[in-house]
């Protein structure tokens, strides 16, 4: 049971890995500017609500957990 968390805790630190040297090479410039995205800016208040991102990043991560269950687990 150990060496399953071991892999679980190499495998999700190598996609934050690969996350931020993405995030730091500027493709993800495009991150939370989606078509969809609801920006409201008034006086005294401004609202974002990024749900076009979400969205995608929800269909992402599922894919991912989808791959990754079926062929590691």
């Amino acid at each position: 049971m150990n060496g399953s968390i071991g892999n679980w805790l190499l495998l999700i630190g190598a996609f934050f890995l690969l996350a931020g040297l993405l995030a730091k090479s500027g493709l993800f410039g495009w991150f939370g500017h989606l078509p969809g995205d609801i920006h409201i800016k008034r006086e005294g208040f401004q609202l974002y609500f990024p749900i076009t991102t979400m969205i995608v990043v929800s269909a992402v991560l599922s894919l991912i957990i989808s791959f990754v269950r079926k062929f590691f687990g």
